[in-house]
């Protein structure tokens, strides 16, 4: 166990394992990292339908976080979907608690690809509070100008990368479709353009995405490093084959 770096997802469990937690664990070890993780929901779906989400009850989630931490030295953290902000509020900071330093990667993930609402909690107040523990948020374009509806998508992304880091995913964009942002010390930016010049579409793309940025991070790669290899690993996973689902191997 001591040769081992561990890393922690704390998501929601997809049968299809496109998505969610079981996604996790595949780009977690596709990196050379033994991945734990926490469920925090369970869904009815498949790769192209979603019927239910099944709520975790708050009480199992961080139970199961510290079960984890008696046992296991976790530096990095993932965390997909969660029932309110208000619950992963209370996750951050038992996170911390648990290891202040640890490095926290939120996806915030509102809406299924097949359009299910995850929640529609108004309080963002609380999310801004949980912006103060991430070390990075990687919405997608859909996500940040739902994020803060009274905002333009400038005005949020100044907004957050005052508080943390912003990995903005652009396989939602209009124009410059691929080309991913990263927000970073409040004003640096770095553009991440697509190598590849098409890609076949996959379920949980974004997961993928924002657990293959955790895993560089605990392979203490440099920030701008870790954004990079994130995206050509993305593209690498959306190009494994012509499927909805995607194949996780490290080049």
């Amino acid at each position: 166990m001591k040769n081992k770096t561990y890393i922690l997802t704390i998501a929601g469990h997809d049968p299809s394992g496109g998505a969610g937690l079981t996604s996790d664990i595949k780009t977690f070890e596709a990196h050379g990292l033994y991945g734990l993780s926490v469920c925090t929901a369970v869904t009815v779906q498949n790769d192209v339908d979603f019927k239910e989400c099944v709520w975790i009850e708050k009480e199992v989630i961080i139970n199961q976080i510290t079960s984890l931490f008696e046992r296991f030295k976790i530096s990095v953290v993932k965390i997909g979907i969660i029932q309110s902000w208000k619950i992963l509020l209370e996750i951050v900071q038992v996170l911390k608690k648990h290891n202040p330093s640890i490095k926290i990667v939120v996806d915030p993930i509102l809406k299924a690809s097949a359009g299910f609402a995850f929640h529609s909690e108004k309080n963002i107040k609380v999310f801004e509070e949980v912006l103060q523990h991430c070390d990075f948020i990687t919405p997608n374009y859909d996500e940040i100008k739902a994020l803060f509806s009274n905002k333009s998508i400038e005005e949020t992304i100044e907004f957050i990368s005052e508080k943390t880091n912003v990995y903005l995913k652009g396989g939602h964009r209009e124009d410059k479709k691929g080309w991913d942002e990263v927000y970073h010390n409040k004003i640096v930016q770095l553009n991440i353009p697509p190598k590849a010049t098409s890609v076949f579409e996959k379920h949980g793309s974004g997961c993928v995405l924002s657990s293959a940025l955790a895993s560089n991070i605990a392979k203490e790669l440099s920030l701008e490093d870790a954004c990079i290899h994130a995206k050509w690993y993305t593209e690498q996973f959306l190009n494994s084959n012509k499927t909805l689902l995607g194949e996780h191997n490290y080049k």
